[in-house]
């Protein structure tokens, strides 16, 4: 039985060890991918039932590129496979679709079916599930400070206007609010380009176990650390 937890709002996750979790398994690495995704179905609904809000996923970084072609290859195609049945599964559990990063170096069905995601569960009501595609941090800060750019160009802002909130709201992730919480698995600890400016005052939470064996229950272990962290602003 699970005591009563504080919800983290907005939850993060770097999905991380399918490399690793294929090798463990003596299977090809396209095959953890295929078994990671198949657990993110499930880890989607878990977030949801547990009453997380916003819950961003890492799924392709700018850096993912300059894996093998064959590799890249493969994550194209098993996007292409998983994204009608991500329809299915928010429209199933009432979740809005969104999605950040750069999504112009997809090809245009790719890119289409995005959009379709995005247009199809844009009425649902429960919680936004956040694919960051072809993302990557420094990339997104560079794309915005090139529009808050434009704008002084443009004679429309004036450089002593611009803010953190101006800033904020030239990413990607305009009008979503900041993680609470930041989960990475497979034991790696650091931030890999995700979400820099986003995770400033987020909580990390980092675990040995590979994506595809992370389930509810690693879940619900990850917002109970969180719990039990003493939250502090401006050093007080």
């Amino acid at each position: 039985m699970e005591e009563k937890m504080n919800i983290p709002r907005h939850v993060a996750v770097i999905l991380d060890g399918n490399g690793r979790w294929a090798k463990a398994h003596h299977v090809p690495r396209k095959l953890g991918h295929k078994a990671g995704c198949e657990n993110l179905e499930q880890v989607v609904e878990d977030a949801a039932r547990l009453g997380i809000e916003y819950f961003t996923i890492y799924g392709f970084s700018t850096e993912n590129w300059k894996r093998s072609e064959e590799e890249v290859s493969a994550l194209m195609q098993l996007f292409r496979a998983y994204i009608p049945r991500l329809k299915k599964i928010a429209m199933d559990n009432n979740v809005r679709v969104l999605s950040i990063g750069d999504r112009a170096a997809f090809e245009k069905d790719l890119a289409e079916g995005l959009d379709m995601l995005e247009e199809t569960t844009g009425k649902n009501t429960g919680m936004v599930f956040i694919l960051a595609l072809n993302y990557g941090s420094r990339d997104e800060i560079t794309r915005g400070v090139r529009k808050l750019a434009k704008q002084v160009q443009e004679g429309t802002l004036a450089p002593e206007d611009i803010t953190e909130e101006s800033i904020s709201l030239s990413l990607d992730t305009a009008g979503i609010p900041d993680p609470d919480l930041m989960i990475r698995t497979s034991g790696e600890q650091r931030l890999s380009n995700y979400l820099m400016w986003q995770l400033a005052y987020a909580e990390l939470y980092f675990t040995d176990v590979y994506w595809p064996d992370f389930h509810r229950e690693h879940l619900v272990e990850a917002i109970q650390a969180y719990n039990q962290r003493n939250r502090r602003f401006g050093g007080r």
